[in-house]
C-alpha cells in the first residue's frame, strides 16, 4: 500500500465523531487509525482490552487526536448500547458507524448447535442492527451521518467451513439495503465494505498456509495482498462527504476475486 502521506487526506471528516466494533486489532485497527489520521474523534469498543489500549496510546504518540476505548462483549446488547449512550455524552452525538467486529471461526454442518448457532448470530449479525438503532436518532438530530457495516467475500464465493459465518455475512447486504431505505429521508447513509481475504495478523497465524497463498495468486486479479489498510481507505470515503450521493450499495475490496 502506497505511504500514507501520498493518499487522500478527506477534510470533511476532522472533528468528526466516529464510533467502531471490534477496533483493538486487525481491520478495526486499521480503521481507527485511520479516522484518527483524519482528525476525526474515535471510540471505540473491543474485548482484547490490551492491544485496545496499546492502539489508544500509539495515536496519542503520533499526536493524533486521542481515541476512547471501552471494553464491551457485543454479545450483550444492552451493555452494548448503554456502552454507546455514554460515549455518545462524551465525545457527543456519532456521525459516523462502522460495524466491524465479527468472528470467522471456523465449523462444521453437523457439529452446529442451537447453542453454537445463537452464540455465532449473537456476534456476527445480531449487534449490527442494534448499533444502527442505537445511532439513528442522534444522526438525525445531526442531521445526517454514515453507517458503514463490514460484510465478507466469504459468502460470494461460495467459501466452505464455517456456514454460520457465511449466512450472517450474507444477511448484511439486506439489513445494509434495508436500512438504507428507512433512514435514507434523513440524510443518513448505509453501505456495506466486504473485504476479501486480508492479510491480519489473525488470518496469518491461523489459515494463510502456503495452500491458501496458491489460492489467493489463483482467484485475485491483482497481485500483491489485501491488507487491513485497503479496507480502512474504502472506509474513510463512505464516511466522508465525497460518497454524499453512495447508499444501500456494497463495495468489494478484494484485489479482484469476486
Amino acid at each position: 500500500m502506497s505511504s500514507r502521506n501520498n493518499l487522500a487526506n478527506f477534510g470533511s471528516l476532522k472533528g468528526k465523531r466516529v464510533f467502531v466494533t471490534g477496533g483493538g486489532s486487525g481491520i478495526g485497527e486499521a480503521i481507527v487509525s485511520a479516522f484518527a489520521e483524519q482528525g476525526a474523534k474515535v471510540a471505540f469498543i473491543d474485548i482484547a482490552a490490551a492491544a485496545s489500549l496499546a492502539l489508544c496510546e500509539k495515536l496519542k504518540a503520533e499526536g493524533h487526536e486521542p481515541a476512547v476505548f471501552r471494553e464491551c462483549d457485543i454479545r450483550d446488547i444492552a451493555a452494548l448500547q448503554d456502552t454507546m449512550k455514554m460515549l455518545a455524552k462524551e465525545i457527543g452525538d456519532f456521525d459516523v458507524l462502522v460495524n466491524n467486529a465479527a468472528n470467522d471461526q471456523r465449523h462444521k454442518l453437523e457439529d452446529v448447535t442451537v447453542e453454537y448457532w445463537n452464540d455465532r448470530i449473537a456476534i456476527n449479525q445480531r449487534p449490527m442492527f442494534f448499533t444502527c438503532q442505537a445511532v439513528a436518532d442522534g444522526m438525525k438530530n445531526k442531521g445526517g451521518g454514515s453507517i458503514i457495516n463490514i460484510g465478507s467475500t466469504s459468502w460470494h464465493i461460495s467459501g466452505g467451513g464455517y456456514p454460520v459465518y457465511t449466512t450472517t455475512k450474507a444477511a448484511v447486504s439486506g439489513l445494509t439495503r434495508g436500512l438504507a431505505r428507512d433512514l435514507g429521508p434523513y440524510n443518513i447513509r448505509v453501505n456495506t465494505v466486504t473485504p476479501g481475504w486480508v492479510m491480519t495478523e489473525r488470518q496469518l497465524q491461523l489459515w494463510v498456509d502456503e495452500k491458501g497463498e496458491k489460492l489467493i495468486d489463483e482467484n485475485q486479479c491483482l497481485p500483491g495482498r489485501v491488507q487491513p489498510g485497503h479496507v480502512a481507505r474504502m472506509v474513510l470515503f463512505l464516511a466522508a462527504d465525497d460518497s454524499a450521493m453512495c447508499t444501500a450499495q456494497e463495495f468489494i475490496v478484494d484485489g479482484g476475486w469476486v
